[in-house]
């Protein structure tokens, strides 16, 4: 299938600008390296085909998440195949290098792993409202990401924060 320069232009400003997005949804989702390195791919593979649908009338950024959100979702649906095939004696803390972070660089990464292990404690469509959040978009941005409402965006985020407040019970106390 031959794309336009135009496409491969957009994408390359799209991974350029936004690849942080796909770094975050890929470390959020797969438990193993080898399983973020299968997402990453994935969800390159997913943006790649969405992009001619791309119509403009919402952020790069929103479309951008979307695409990475619903591929990550529907790849944690069928994770019960990967999951058969993980290397128990994988290292976690691998995924650390995939997706550098300012907390990376200031030497928390104890404290990212923690957080992040958090958040893949959480079922994927919580994982999705947290790393939106966490990202600060506003909650119209998010229903628009999620095709929720603006008022359900803001429950479920509740909702989803007090899980992974307590999950992460003991460990706030090293943050203030």
């Amino acid at each position: 299938m031959s794309r336009s320069p135009q496409l491969e232009s957009t994408f390359r400003a799209w991974l350029r600008d936004h690849g942080g997005i796909l770094g975050k949804v890929t470390r959020s989702f797969a438990r193993s390296q080898a399983d973020a390195a299968d997402l990453r791919q994935e969800v390159l593979l997913q943006l790649w085909l969405s992009l001619p649908a791309y119509s403009g009338q919402s952020r790069s950024s929103t479309w951008v998440y979307r695409v990475c959100l619903n591929t990550a979702l529907t790849w944690n649906r069928n994770g019960e195949r990967r999951n058969r095939r993980i290397d128990p004696s994988a290292d976690p803390g691998a995924l650390a290098t995939l997706a550098r972070t300012p907390a990376d660089n200031a030497g928390d990464t104890d404290l990212l792993e923690t957080l992040y292990d958090a958040i893949r404690s959480l079922d994927g469509f919580d994982r999705s409202l947290v790393l939106l959040s966490l990202d600060g978009l506003p909650y119209r941005e998010i229903a628009e990401i999620t095709g929720m409402t603006e008022n359900h965006v803001g429950v479920a985020l509740t909702r989803a924060r007090k899980r992974l407040a307590h999950f992460l019970k003991g460990v706030t106390d090293e943050l203030e």
